[in-house]
């Protein structure tokens, strides 16, 4: 069975979301269709593309993933559909790809669909969704677009390393008010090497990484990393944005001489 996910800035409230599915079900009934979130920050493609990434991996190969923010075109970020690690995305060309992916992509097209022009005001439903669908379908990307060689490029954030200092940011606060790093296992263990060391941030210092967010009591601060191996720091049963901690806070980690 195809499967169609949707990463949107639509909100809720409103009737928009629903109305790209019904454009879905009437194309391919058969499809199954997946809300990853449609709670992005508006417009912000770095919410959008640390969602998608932690989320597209664990869905069957072949699925269609529709990235349906800022999805209007413009000359500088025109609408694309990509092929990477066995899925197909489609979206707008304005940097969010580019976060989206470690390795090179497949294929990267220029999608060729054209909206009727009393209905370009909403492409995700009238362009996003007619590409989504033939592709959920078994069709291919050479059929509904040119070839490109890469996307626009953006730059997320970057761990730096300063002696025996380790800083970085926080690059996204969920549901719950926690605050995830974009430092991740692998990048401690290599500047550790077997060392202790602390994590500092909004005047606060940890010297454990929980494994759990029970293993401290209610409202404590911990460090744990979470599902995707990123750093990200929680009060048990409480929200970081408590003590300060909001989308580019830093993070400091020193470690031991």
């Amino acid at each position: 069975m195809p499967v169609i996910t949707l990463t949107t800035d639509l909100g809720l409230k409103d009737h928009y979301v629903s109305v790209v599915k019904g454009a879905i079900l009437s194309q391919l009934p058969e499809v199954t269709i997946v809300d990853v979130s449609h709670e992005v920050t508006p417009f912000d493609m770095f919410n959008a593309a640390y969602i998608l990434k932690n989320a597209f991996a664990n869905f069957p190969p072949g699925s269609v993933h529709i990235l349906g923010v800022n999805a209007q075109a413009d000359p500088e970020s025109p609408f694309i559909g990509v092929q990477a690690q066995g899925h197909f995305f489609i979206g707008t060309d304005d940097g969010t790809f580019s976060l989206l992916f470690d390795l090179q992509p497949d294929l990267i097209v220029d999608l060729n669909i054209k909206a009727e022009p009393h209905l370009i005001s909403f492409p995700l439903k009238d362009i996003f969704v007619k590409a989504a669908c033939h592709l959920a379908r078994g069709g291919t990307l050479e059929i509904i677009g040119t070839r490109k060689e890469s996307f626009r490029e953006r730059t997320m954030f970057r761990p730096v390393t300063e002696g025996n200092i380790l800083k970085g940011t926080i690059i996204y606060i969920d549901s719950y008010g926690n605050a995830i790093s974009n430092i991740s296992r692998a990048m401690i263990k290599e500047a550790a090497r077997g060392r202790d060391f602390s994590i500092s941030f909004a005047r606060y210092t940890i010297d454990t990484i929980s494994t759990t967010y029970n293993e401290v009591t209610s409202g404590e601060m911990l460090a744990i990393f979470n599902s995707g191996g990123y750093l990200e720091l929680a009060i048990n049963q409480g929200k970081t944005t408590l003590v300060g901690m909001k989308y580019g806070s830093t993070i400091t980690i020193t470690f031991n001489e």
